[in-house]
Order: C-alpha cells, then sequence, then structure tokens
C-alpha cells in the first residue's frame, strides 16, 4: 500500500532528524510485529478475542527483547492455553530478526574478530549482541562449511582450476603458513562451482593428491581439463586420480612467472612476444613462435625460454583444443577474481587462532564471491565441441 503525501506529512510530523526518523521506524517495525503475532494467534485458534468461550483460548503474553538492525525490539507473543501455538513470524528462543546474522557473518568476513564485531554492531545499528552470541553465529558457520565440504557432486566437470593461497595459522604455539587447496570447476551447464576447499602445511604434490581422491570419493567421475599453475609433480598426480584428464599449465601464471625476470620498460614488449606463441593455431607454430622469442630476447631473459622450454608438454594441450574450448580454457578470470576476494577477506586476519577459524573466513569468502558469479561465456558452443572431443570416447554428453 503506497501511502498518500498527506499521510506521509501526519505520520512524520514532529521528526527532523534521521535519529528521529529511525525512532519511528524501529517504533512502526515492532509494532507491526506485534499486530502480526496477534493475527497468527487468530489464525492459529480461528476467531477472534473474546470470539469463544470454550476451546482453546488465549492466555496472555510473554515479552523479549529482540535485537534488529534498527536497534532492541519489545516484542510481545500470544501465548495461548493449551500451549500448541508456534509463532512464524519471530520464533520461541529467538532473539535477532533474521537479517542481524548475515550482518554479523559479513562483519566477520571482512576479517573483524567477535570482539570487534560487538562494537561495530553498537556503532552501526545501536544493537549490543554478546561476544558468546556472535561467537554462536560464526560457529553454526563451520557446520555449514563442513557440509558444504562433503556435499556430493556430479559426475562430470568438463574443466576444472587448481589454485592456493597461503594464510597464516597459529599451531603449537607456533605460527605457521598453511595452504588453501581451491578447486574451481564448471559444470555441464556452464556454472561455476567450488568443489573442494582444503588446508595443508604446503602446496605438494602429495596433498593435492588428497584433495583430488576426495572429489573422487564425493562422486566426481570425469575431468576432462585440468588447469594448474606450474607445481612440479602436479600433473602426475592429477592423471593418479583422473587417468583421461588433459592436464593444462595455466597460461596466465605462466606469463606472470615470465614477468619475474623482466624489466619494467621490457614488460609490454615481451608480453606481446608471449602473447603470439599460446594465441597460435597451432602447436607447431606455436613453437616456431617460441624459437623466434629466443632469438630475440634469449640472451636477455634466458630464463623465461627456459621456463616454457620446460614446462613445454604441459603448454602445447592447449592447442589441440578447439576454438570455442580454448576460449573457455584461457578465461582465468574466475580463479583469478576468487582468490583476489578470498585474500581480500583474509587480509585483515593477519594470523588466525586455528584451522577452523581459517575454514570459516574462506567459506565465508567463497560464499561472497560465487553470489555474483554468472555462467560461462561462449559456453554452449564449448559444450558442443566437449561434444565433439571427448562425448564418444567417454559416453553421452547431457547438459542438464
Amino acid at each position: 500500500m503506497k501511502l498518500s503525501l498527506e499521510q506521509l506529512d501526519a505520520l512524520t510530523a514532529g521528526y527532523k532528524t534521521p535519529e528521529e526518523m529511525e525512532t519511528l521506524y524501529s517504533q512502526m517495525l515492532q509494532h507491526m510485529i506485534n499486530r502480526s503475532l496477534e493475527a497468527e494467534m487468530q489464525a492459529h485458534l480461528g476467531h477472534e478475542r473474546h470470539g469463544r468461550s470454550g476451546g482453546n483460548v488465549r492466555n496472555g503474553k510473554s515479552r523479549k527483547a529482540v535485537q534488529s538492525a534498527v536497534g532492541e525490539l519489545a516484542v510481545e507473543t500470544p501465548r495461548d492455553r493449551e500451549g500448541t501455538f508456534e509463532p512464524q513470524l519471530v520464533k520461541k528462543r529467538q532473539v535477532r530478526l533474521a537479517g542481524m546474522e548475515e550482518k554479523i557473518l559479513a562483519l566477520y568476513a571482512t576479517g573483524m574478530t567477535t570482539r570487534d564485531i560487538e562494537s561495530a554492531l553498537v556503532d552501526l545499528y545501536g544493537v549490543t549482541i554478546s561476544h558468546a552470541l556472535i561467537a554462536q553465529v560464526t560457529d553454526a558457520v563451520l557446520d555449514e562449511a563442513r557440509a558444504w565440504q562433503t556435499r556430493p557432486l556430479e559426475a562430470i566437470y568438463p574443466i576444472v582450476w587448481l589454485d592456493g593461497i597461503v594464510v597464516k595459522v597459529q599451531q603449537h604455539m607456533q605460527v605457521i603458513n598453511k595452504s588453501a587447496h581451491v578447486v574451481l570447476g564448471v559444470n555441464l551447464r556452464g556454472e561455476k562451482e567450488v568443489l573442494g576447499l582444503g588446508l595443508a602445511e604446503n602446496e605438494g604434490a602429495k596433498c593435492w593428491l588428497a584433495v583430488l581422491t576426495e572429489l573422487r570419493q564425493r562422486g566426481v567421475q570425469d575431468i576432462y581439463i585440468a588447469s594448474m599453475d606450474g607445481l612440479k609433480g602436479l600433473p602426475e598426480e592429477v592423471n593418479a586420480v583422473f587417468p583421461k584428464t588433459l592436464t593444462q599449465l595455466c597460461i596466465v601464471h605462466l606469463v606472470r612467472a615470465s614477468l619475474r625476470y623482466v624489466n619494467a620498460k621490457d614488460s609490454k614488449v615481451v608480453v606481446a612476444a608471449l602473447k603470439r606463441i599460446y594465441q597460435s593455431a597451432t602447436a607447431e607454430e606455436a613453437l616456431r613462435e617460441l624459437d623466434t622469442f629466443e632469438a630475440e630476447w634469449g640472451d636477455k631473459y634466458r630464463a623465461v625460454v627456459r621456463l616454457w622450454r620446460g614446462n613445454w608438454d604441459n603448454i602445447i594441450p592447449f592447442f589441440q583444443f578447439l576454438p570455442e574450448i580454448r576460449k573457455v580454457v584461457y578465461t582465468t578470470n574466475a580463479i583469478r577474481s576468487l582468490n583476489m576476494v578470498m585474500r581480500k577477506y583474509t587480509r585483515n586476519r593477519r594470523i588466525f587462532p586455528s584451522d577452523e577459524s581459517a575454514l570459516k573466513a574462506l567459506f565465508l569468502a567463497i560464499r561472497e564471491a560465487s553470489k555474483n558469479w554468472k555462467s560461462i561465456h561462449h559456453w554452449k558452443p564449448a559444450l558442443q565441441s566437449f561434444q565433439l572431443m571427448f562425448g564418444e570416447e567417454r559416453g553421452p554428453l547431457t547438459a542438464l
């Protein structure tokens, strides 16, 4: 219902400052909640107040303070004589309105401690929520994260990216670096999905073997292409679990690694020369471009040439893909933007007190990042190309 200007003027008469308007809104919200609870009781009993002399009837009210984004509300919940009334708008034992948990988790995800959140809620909303209550809300996320980590997965993921970020965790009275192993996949519908997240003391290939084995146990039967950085031994571990998977060195990682050896003034020209290599039509053409790069830059940037030649076997699978698949495989923006969000949300937490604390923060970061995800560009042509390349060998490929 839209109010007229006259009704709005009458409603807000005498309220001049934003603080006074917040007070008005708080009073209106409190009145609306209590009136709605009365309506719920009427629907439960089937008659209005004093409308029936026998049977189940009203039996007073219980009062409690409920925290909300506009401050503390005095909620009056009707009671019935038989004790069968179950309010839905504000449930029994509920002390926070829906939405307050999300505000707590959003603050926690930015790296705030529970003590910081307690102060922030007072400053932002005028709401006092105890440290213990905030801890309960964030601890509930850990149960959600564990359920998410063990959820069943789909049988086929045409593409996955493997990457990791480092976080500092306190362990046995020491602070150590731990690697968060992240597996980002694309399902048959072209939707991005984080399949796995695990913490380990390093990013060794053996740790990735455990992560990949877990994916297999959760239902993944086949991965067509696995894109990864240059971690030694990782392609072999991927093929130990998924023997038919093509392992592809991430081109963006490779270019980024190459630029570590390049002077700033040469970086644009070197990037353009490297681009001619990975944008070649065939592996043979790419090799010729690499030879040209070596002839031009080999004396000055021998380390870059060694990097590309040393990883050549894990670069050339890229060239057997049809153009539609190349566009998707090369698009590493998904894993790169995910890592940026995860680093953003863990940057303020310089040291996590435990693995569980790190897991909660990383899970919330993934959840925030995934809210803005869209389907992969050029997916339908890519799916058709996957069918041509892999469908006959591995069975029918259907986008559900």
